[in-house]
């Protein structure tokens, strides 16, 4: 007996971007008051915005970097823009 599936797969294309001003991060994992950028650098507390694209739907949102970023460590501490 031969069974056939209807059943399709599919896995999302997902990118997570983080824009401080001029600098475009790639996020690697973001969380409900953190995210992991792939490569840190040294930013100032302030006004961030996160882009994120999932197949081709896009939404950005703007948070605050309370603790800035550190080049030290891929956590980012982030919270609810003002």
């Amino acid at each position: 007996m031969f069974v056939k599936s209807s059943q399709g797969g599919h896995s999302a294309q997902v990118k997570i971007r983080l824009l401080v001003g001029s600098v475009d991060l790639e996020v690697s994992q973001l969380g409900p008051d953190f995210l992991l950028v792939d490569t840190p650098c040294d930013m100032p507390p302030g006004e961030a915005s996160i882009l994120m694209r999932v197949d081709q739907s896009e939404r950005c949102w703007t948070v605050f970097l309370p603790q800035g970023i550190s080049s030290t460590s891929q956590r980012v501490a982030i919270g609810v823009a003002a």
